[in-house]
């Protein structure tokens, strides 16, 4: 994957994130638990496209 494709992605996430935890009232242990779970699925998906996680099997969808 082109390194354009990772940072565009990445900011893709970062901003909605973002406009999440900006404009939806949420309680805030919600907001902490959502984005706790974005980063640990973000930082997996790096992993995964640098090699360094290939624990994880790959999923398919048909």
């Amino acid at each position: 994957m082109p390194l354009i494709n990772i940072v565009v992605m990445l900011i893709i996430v970062g901003v909605g994130l973002y406009l999440i935890n900006r404009y939806i009232p949420m309680a805030s242990s919600i907001k902490t638990i959502l984005n706790v779970v974005v980063v640990v699925v973000v930082c997996v998906w790096l992993l995964q496209i640098a090699g360094l996680w290939t624990g994880l099997p790959r999923l398919r969808v048909t």
